[in-house]
């Protein structure tokens, strides 16, 4: 497990007390891609198997409530990252993550050697001391609208098989390399006189969802659930922009049928699996270089998934599925086994990790530092929750209400995500919650003028098609 300082110490104290090299604590980032939150094995709320990220959840504190704001394209990770690389919130990190400084930069005046492998998909080209085989969005080699039946199935394409490319282009899966590289750095790494800060991005668990065959073994589809939200079409997919045409919704046939989004699962949570392995490794490689009991690991994704919840598969959405990230923070000071329930941004762990190293946070960083949270000397990180894709969906969740609109439709849905946590009771056409819907409308309109977005949710103008290269659009 990793080690973990005595609670009470607190950054500040830790870095006072220490003089000399490695006066600050190492940081080590660990991101990965299209993971939801239910997919953390000791959550409890899936069969999915994660033991080594289990062992961040009981060595730590854990996020429950950790949210991605939302997109400007279908690529929702290209969102994500932005804001995390530039601390903006969405409607401004497009033009901050080109513009202004990056977390990287930061950690790099603070006195950290600053190193990255894996999934970068931000616009430019990483700005660490050392960069390791930086990737684009998504390896290629995803199959279409699959499987048809199990025919198709059993004569089609299969994760293991290394001659389809993708996560095995190059012949070692993405996944391996991303913990070769940063196991390889942390040797070199407990030498150093200065403290490190690493961003290990993992493609995993995007698609084409591929692993070894052990770990597909691990996941027998005749015991594969489809979730309890199931639908095979969803009223609104059109009208929130994620019908047949979004490149995400196109992996698996319309309308959805239980054998195609069982399949999918078995592939996801295996990919996830092995990218646990991965994590292991490195978490391993931590403790034997003697520098863990200085060291803060931070786990998170850059946004969820729905693989089969509300008769969709892909990010695109404002359901929890989607949204909900995993989030452990282990480290000096943190005591084990703690859960925080307040609602967070996963780009908060960038302001963390500032406070971590010391930095006065500059004003391009919107989001906020969780280290009060964790002392227990603040309660409540933001009052409401924002999300956004593109002119076609807009949220608020505060409390446990959720409120999204899907303005192009003119549709409201509301749902008490306490009593209704897979959201399947759409309360907005029930008169009893007519004031509720009013309310929340009324605030989400505040909301948005808050984050500088301007869409009419009343009057929404047609979002336009923007042409680029597949790179860029897919995430």
């Amino acid at each position: 497990m990793v080690a973990v300082a005595m609670l009470g110490v607190v950054a500040g104290d830790v870095n006072a007390e220490k003089s000399g090299p490695r006066a600050k604590p190492n940081i080590l980032f660990i991101f990965a891609d299209d993971m939801t939150f239910e997919s953390i094995g000791s959550y409890g709320m899936t069969d999915c198997k994660t033991p080594n990220l289990d062992r961040l959840v009981m060595g730590g504190a854990t996020f429950s409530q950790a949210y991605n704001m939302g997109a400007w394209n279908g690529a929702v990770c290209v969102a994500s990252r932005a804001m995390l690389n530039s601390g903006a919130f969405v409607n401004r990190a497009q033009r901050a993550v080109k513009e202004k400084p990056h977390w990287s930069e930061m950690m790099k005046g603070a006195g950290y050697t600053t190193y990255m492998t894996g999934k970068w998909h931000v616009p430019g080209k990483p700005r660490f001391d050392v960069v390791k085989d930086p990737r684009g969005g998504m390896p290629k080699g995803s199959g279409y609208h699959r499987p048809k039946n199990k025919e198709d199935y059993e004569n089609g394409w299969k994760p293991w098989d290394k001659s389809q490319g993708g996560f095995w282009q190059g012949g070692t899966h993405w996944s391996e390399v991303v913990a070769n590289h940063g196991i390889d750095f942390l040797n070199q790494a407990k030498s150093d006189e200065q403290p490190f800060f690493m961003y290990l991005a993992f493609n995993a668990s995007h698609d084409p969802r591929q692993s070894p065959k052990e770990y597909i073994d691990m996941y027998p589809l005749e015991k594969m659930k489809v979730p309890e939200n199931f639908l095979d079409l969803y009223p609104y997919k059109d009208a929130m922009g994620c019908g047949p045409r979004l490149r995400d919704e196109k992996l698996a046939p319309f309308p959805r049928t239980e054998f195609a989004v069982k399949v999918h699962r078995q592939e996801y949570f295996a990919i996830i699996t092995h990218m646990d392995a991965q994590i292991g490794r490195i978490l391993d490689a931590l403790e034997a270089t003697g520098m863990a009991d200085d060291t803060y690991v931070i786990f998170t994704a850059d946004h969820g998934l729905a693989c089969g919840h509300h008769g969709l598969l892909g990010k695109q959405s404002m359901y929890d599925h989607s949204m909900r990230v995993p989030m452990m923070i282990t480290g000096p000071g943190i005591e084990p086994g703690r859960r925080l329930e307040m609602p967070i941004y996963l780009q908060d762990a960038m302001a963390t990790t500032l406070e971590f190293a010391g930095v006065e946070k500059p004003a391009q960083v919107e989001f906020h530092s969780l280290w009060p949270l964790i002392k227990g000397t603040k309660k409540i990180q933001y009052e409401r929750i924002y999300g956004k894709y593109i002119n076609s969906q807009r949220m608020i969740a505060k409390g446990s209400w959720k409120l999204i609109s899907y303005p192009t439709a003119q549709k409201l849905r509301l749902y008490n995500t306490v009593k209704d946590p897979h959201e399947m009771h759409d309360l907005s056409d029930h008169p009893e919650y007519a004031v509720k819907l009013i309310e929340l409308k009324k605030e989400l309109k505040v909301l948005q003028k808050e984050m500088g977005d301007d869409l009419d949710i009343d009057h929404p103008v047609p979002a336009k098609a923007k042409s680029g290269k597949r790179e860029k659009l897919e995430g």
